[in-house]
């Protein structure tokens, strides 16, 4: 029930969040929607069809699919206001990565899968939702060089799998992963922890 919750409250923002980006490509009401649903369940969408987990996330659960055309349309006449509440997004937004996160993983450990493969569902799930908004917007795709956010993903899902291992209460590992991973994304913003990033120039070089 909690993470059905969570969930929608992320949908919603990461609908709002592609939508503002469709703003600035100028496009459409039906490119507002097509983009604020695939920022929204497009990870939930690529980790279902890499899985051949069907029937797909939004094809059972219509309504989810009208949740983001909804709030997409809805964000174009708030667009001023809900720009000014940028921190509460940001909010929103790593809270919903680790919903996404724990979800993709409970997919994969439903189907049976090795740990490994629940690991990169869960990563799968939270961001490649972004990957496609920056792609359809022809934007670098943010989770490649800002902050730890795909990181994030992988250590809510490792974290989760082993307190599950360790016999602790699905509702208590949970709860856990949600604060944990909550905690480690919003501190990531907080100080700029990246990853060290690989610079091209001339011969090359890492830094």
């Amino acid at each position: 029930m909690l993470l059905s919750i969570l969930y929608i409250i992320g949908i919603t923002a990461e609908a709002m969040t592609g939508a503002l980006s469709a703003g600035r490509r100028k496009m459409d009401w039906f490119g507002v929607m097509l983009v604020a649903s695939a920022t929204a369940i497009g990870g939930g969408t690529v980790r279902d069809i890499l899985l051949g987990h069907y029937p797909l996330g939004w094809v059972e659960n219509p309504h989810f699919l009208a949740i983001t055309c909804i709030a997409g349309i809805i964000t174009t006449g708030l667009a001023r206001w809900i720009i000014k509440l940028k921190g509460l997004f940001i909010r929103l937004d790593a809270l919903g990565l680790i919903v996404f996160s724990i979800i993709g993983t409970k997919v994969a450990m439903g189907m049976g899968l090795h740990a490994l493969i629940c690991i990169v569902s869960a990563l799968v799930t939270g961001v490649f939702g972004g990957l496609l908004r920056d792609l359809i917007c022809r934007q670098t795709p943010l989770v490649l060089h800002e902050e730890l956010y795909a990181s994030v993903a992988i250590i809510a899902s490792g974290l989760y799998l082993t307190l599950l291992e360790f016999g602790v209460h699905d509702v208590t590992a949970t709860i856990s992963t949600l604060v944990i991973g909550y905690l480690i994304r919003m501190a990531a913003v907080r100080f700029k922890w990246r990853l060290p990033s690989f610079h091209l120039e001339g011969e090359g070089s890492v830094h």
